[in-house]
């Protein structure tokens, strides 16, 4: 393995990074809605998930999912169940003003982690880009690098956008359109989780 391996799968994380997706959407809302510091323990949640299922991809979860249908099955359900929920709770929640108390960052972590946790979906991109990207038969050294390369830049891309969305002059415009943006960001929410039950 080398630097350019690493810089190819940094260039990857990146484009999949500023896809739209479930992640970079609750990370958004979060941060909008609760500022920077839930906004970046949303974001490690997220990161620490990623990096671990890029660490199972390396250990040949996708080939158990291959070969045990049912489990890639069971777990895109849950993962629909739970993003259909969390889209119910920001469409109910659209007209709620916004309370002063704001998300505990550990709820927010928590919810990272859980938004990753069930889309096992991700599991199979790491694969493909590591099939694509890395060397066969790397040493452990090299594989453990790979995946806390992956935690930190999820980390730093997290961090950098709470930091840039978490100013008071963009959550007062948040504030302003919350209404529309929630019921929107519903909308795709719940439009990600009958995605991920249809998606063959």
């Amino acid at each position: 393995m080398s630097i350019e391996h690493l810089i190819a799968f940094n260039i990857a994380l990146l484009a999949a990074f500023v896809s739209p997706g479930p992640a970079l959407l609750v990370a958004i809302c979060t941060t909008l809605s609760s500022g920077r510091r839930a906004g970046i323990a949303v974001g490690c949640g997220l990161g620490l998930v990623a990096a671990t299922w890029t660490m199972m991809a390396l250990l040949g979860l996708e080939a158990v999912f291959r070969l045990v249908p049912w489990a890639y099955t069971a777990a895109k359900i849950a993962g629909a169940i739970y993003l259909l929920y969390i889209a119910y709770k920001m469409w109910v929640g659209a007209r709620d003003d916004i309370k002063t108390e704001i998300k505990p960052a550990k709820h927010a972590f928590r919810q990272g982690m859980m938004i990753n946790l069930l889309n096992p979906k991700s599991v199979l991109f790491a694969a493909a880009v590591l099939i694509v990207i890395f060397p066969a038969d790397m040493t452990l050294l090299e594989n453990a690098t790979v995946v806390l390369n992956h935690f930190f830049v999820e980390i730093l891309l997290y961090a950098l956008l709470a930091l840039a969305l978490g100013t008071q002059s963009v959550r007062n415009r948040y504030l302003r359109a919350k209404l529309y943006l929630e019921r929107f960001s519903a909308i795709v929410l719940g439009g990600f989780g009958l995605r991920l039950v249809a998606d063959r």
